[in-house]
């Protein structure tokens, strides 16, 4: 069914041809010195470190770009404005913030065309991805081809690689903060663009004399209209669609307290004339920010994150439709407090997280007039965690940071739980009534960081992380698919630990425009979960016999050089890494090639202001194949033909490359502030590299009737892709 989604999806901008040997299915960084109060600040991060002393002396403002490459003491971390990616060549004109991620050093795509990635290895669930600081579980539209952003709402991303502060933890491989835009105190203004798979359109403004400000921005694809063209009755049959709604308060009570109030829903829809599927996420976020004195604030903050999906079956007088409906939530209560000292900031806080997990509810007809219902147990599960961390200068060369977490995760009732033998299969069951407490992991995740600057250009990190991860993901597909599911930590299932080591040297050249860094990193990675060969992961109560755990372990090097000011900028990456797992019952406990390793990948990200308001953008890409498992050789069995693999991985898919190229134009406003526009036209897959998606093996009967050879087949989604958008300000 998904792949007949996609098929369908993909369409709208292409064909598909026949054949054996291939198948086709087509388808300004710069900121001013000064720009705004320090409330507004406080907006997007909390506060402003408040100056310390009795005396001012001498206050210089310079208008130039100030680099934190060498001075800041976290490594792993880099920050994308808006502004950067809406210069970036985009698929079908729709500019996404997770593919602009997927173009940093160190992390790469799942699969061609998907939002879902991998960073360092890792797999995607391992990143924890927070939107205005709730979580997301799924950031994907259109089964992974678009991210639930929209650039409209967005101010920001800053990615961590591994160096996650000590405010968050429970993934292991990186953490992607996502931050919405302020509103606007000074006037009422707005944007949008269409794109040829979307529209869009953006409102901010004040309110309450000033006191308070609002941001709406909404989005909807019009792929569904589409579909009414199409000369193919039963293509025009079906529904496709999907939207997303933000919304930002930001009241100011005094110049001592403020209160933040985000919110983020979308949903997916498809219909066939046989089945149907929708999924969505919805998150709120309240925090209230409290200044006590030039030393002390403090965030409160709730957040709640849900996100759902329903699948069923629609054939009209068919016994074996069913109605499958999935649903998570978070309710997440944290408080920080931070003191600002001569030489640093102390910070400490706690945070109470609730998990409740609905696997499932599946209703089949089961005959005329006798419905059959299939409840999965439900899961539920407290996590609980106080930390401590500091920032502190030790010298004028010397700054270091440390912080400490204390964790405590525990699985609560009412819910059915499963014993296991060492094969795996189930020797017992338990029922624990509402609010028990059962099972209880508690975790300390230490951080420490040291910058050494030899000079004032150029400077040395190192870094040390332990982190926890307590909720997984079970997933068989690489695809996008929403029909993820994710369980809680628990008896049989151990929490996922990592340590990482990681050393680099970064330099600065021409006054702090071209940044270079060097980063080598180890990752030792233990509880590491895999799925066994034919596992069942969908409709399955005892899920959790289905998988095998062993350990992991990762190391490599990351070159990264940015020019961030001027008439050209972007950046070159190139990053070498490997990536083993060994796990009991797997690959006959031999090592193996974790499913996301790409050893060799070169990201080059360019923007060129040719003048008279044209830009210029190129992206270009390259990374080593995907690890996968291919048959390796045949047998005759009672006249049948069985294939004979290889190792778990053993073998990779072709090299990916390819060239995107864009050109903004920016036509002069007529009248000034008052409203502005540009048109994009952008080039997916300059040369038409056809990308292996999929790769078949089928007999062919050419050679023998009796015993055919097994042919590969190569199914690749995308050739070349033009696209036109346009956007407006007002």
């Amino acid at each position: 069914m998904l792949f007949k989604l996609i098929t369908i999806l993909i369409a709208l901008f292409g064909y598909i041809p026949t054949g054996l040997s291939e198948k086709r299915v087509k388808t300004p960084r710069q900121q001013s010195a000064v720009k705004d109060s320090v409330n507004k600040n406080a907006a997007a991060s909390g506060p402003v470190q408040p100056l310390i002393g009795k005396k001012l002396k001498e206050l210089s403002v310079t208008a130039g770009y100030k680099s934190t490459n060498t001075t800041s003491n976290t490594m792993g971390q880099k920050q994308i404005t808006v502004e950067e990616i809406r210069k970036i060549p985009v698929l079908m004109g729709e500019v996404d913030l997770l593919k602009a991620t997927q173009l940093l050093p160190g992390v790469t795509t799942i699969n061609e065309g998907m939002t879902g990635f991998s960073v360092r290895g890792g797999s995607a669930d391992q990143n924890l991805i927070v939107l205005d600081e709730a979580t997301i579980y799924n950031a994907s539209h259109l089964l992974g081809f678009f991210s639930i952003f929209n650039n409209d709402a967005i101010k920001s991303l800053l990615l961590y690689k591994g160096d996650v502060p000590v405010l968050y933890d429970g993934r292991i491989s990186s953490l992607l903060e996502v931050h919405t835009k302020d509103g606007d105190f000074s006037k009422l203004s707005g944007s949008g663009g269409i794109s040829p798979i979307a529209a869009r359109f953006s409102l901010t403004g004040p309110l309450n004399n000033g006191r308070t400000t609002f941001l709406v921005a909404a989005r909807r694809t019009f792929a569904d209209l589409l579909l009414k063209l199409s000369p193919d009755q039963s293509i025009r049959n079906n529904k496709l669609n999907f939207y997303d709604f933000n919304f930002n308060l930001n009241h100011r009570f005094d110049t001592k307290n403020r209160l933040f109030i985000s919110g983020y829903r979308g949903n997916d829809y498809f219909k066939t004339a046989d089945n149907k599927l929708s999924y969505g996420n919805g998150t709120i976020s309240i925090r209230w920010y409290h200044l006590f004195s030039n030393r002390y604030a403090g965030n409160l903050l709730f957040t709640h994150s849900n996100y759902r999906y329903n699948l069923g079956s629609t054939v009209a007088s068919d016994e074996s439709n069913f109605d499958w409906k999935y649903s998570m939530s978070d309710y997440n209560l944290k408080y920080k407090l931070t003191r600002y000292h001569n030489r640093g900031t102390t910070s400490m806080g706690y945070q109470v997280v609730y998990h409740r997990f609905l696997p499932g509810t599946i209703t089949t007809e089961g005959g005329i007039n006798n419905p059959e219902k299939l409840v999965l147990p439900r899961k539920n599960s407290l996590e609980q965690a106080i930390y401590l961390a500091g920032e502190m200068k030790l010298s004028d060369r010397i700054t270091a940071k440390t912080g400490i977490r204390l964790n405590t995760f525990s699985n609560v009732g009412s819910t059915l739980y499963y014993r296991f033998d060492d094969n795996h299969n189930v020797t017992d069951s338990i029922r624990y009534d509402r609010g028990e407490f059962y099972n209880t992991y508690i975790r300390l995740s230490p951080r420490i960081g040291v910058c050494w600057q030899p000079d004032g250009y150029s400077s040395i990190k190192a870094n040390y992380s332990h982190s926890n991860q307590f909720l997984q993901m079970a997933s068989n597909s690489s695809s996008g698919t929403p029909l993820d599911l994710w369980f809680s930590s628990g008896p049989n299932v151990k929490p996922q630990t990592c340590d990482q080591f990681a050393l680099g040297y970064y330099r600065n050249f021409r006054h702090n425009t071209i940044e270079a860094s060097c980063e080598v990193y180890l990752k030792k990675m233990y509880n590491t979960i895999d799925f066994r060969d034919y596992a069942q992961l969908l409709h399955n109560r005892m899920l959790e016999g289905e998988l095998r755990f062993g350990h992991s372990t990762a190391y490599g090097v990351e070159f990264l050089l940015q020019k961030t000011t001027g008439k050209t900028t972007g950046w070159l990456s190139y990053a070498y890494s490997k990536s083993t797992r060994t796990i009991k019952g797997i690959n006959n406990d031999l090592p193996y090639t974790s499913p996301y390793n790409r050893p060799h990948t070169v990201y080059l990200v360019a923007s060129r202001e040719l003048g008279t308001g044209v830009t210029l953008g190129t992206t270009f890409v390259y990374t080593t194949g995907s690890p996968t498992t291919f048959p390796v050789a045949k047998m005759a069995l009672y006249g049948v033909m069985l294939p004979i693999y290889s190792g778990r991985n053993a073998d990779r898919m072709p090299d990916y490359h390819r060239l995107d190229l864009s050109l903004t134009w920016q036509p002069r406003p007529r009248k000034k502030h008052l409203w502005s526009s540009e048109w994009n036209l952008s080039i997916y897959n300059v040369y038409a590299r056809k990308n292996a998606w999929i790769i078949d093996f089928i007999p062919d009967y050419t050679i023998n009737n009796r015993y055919p050879v097994l042919k590969a087949q190569k199914t690749y989604l995308f050739s070349t892709i033009p696209s036109v958008t346009y956007n407006f300000k007002f």
